[in-house]
């Protein structure tokens, strides 16, 4: 197992709500450790697997839900 943490800036987020859809599009994603999303900052830490995925489809799958996620440079 890799395990690496990333940081994912999401625009878009405006409530409570939003935090929980960013958790609902990334709960099936198999390889994710933990999320923590910062409603105030508007970041997401991931901490994952990266044998199993990668930051790239975790952001992917964030743009989904209707919100315009970008990796933070490491």
């Amino acid at each position: 197992m890799a395990s690496q943490t990333r940081i994912i800036q999401i625009d878009g987020m405006t409530c409570g709500g939003c935090v929980a859809s960013v958790h609902t599009a990334t709960a099936d994603i198999d390889g994710i450790d933990t999320i923590t999303v910062d409603l105030a900052d508007k970041l997401a830490t991931v901490t994952f697997d990266d044998s199993k995925t990668s930051i790239e489809a975790i952001a992917s799958a964030i743009d989904d839900a209707g919100f315009d996620a970008t990796v933070a440079n490491s």
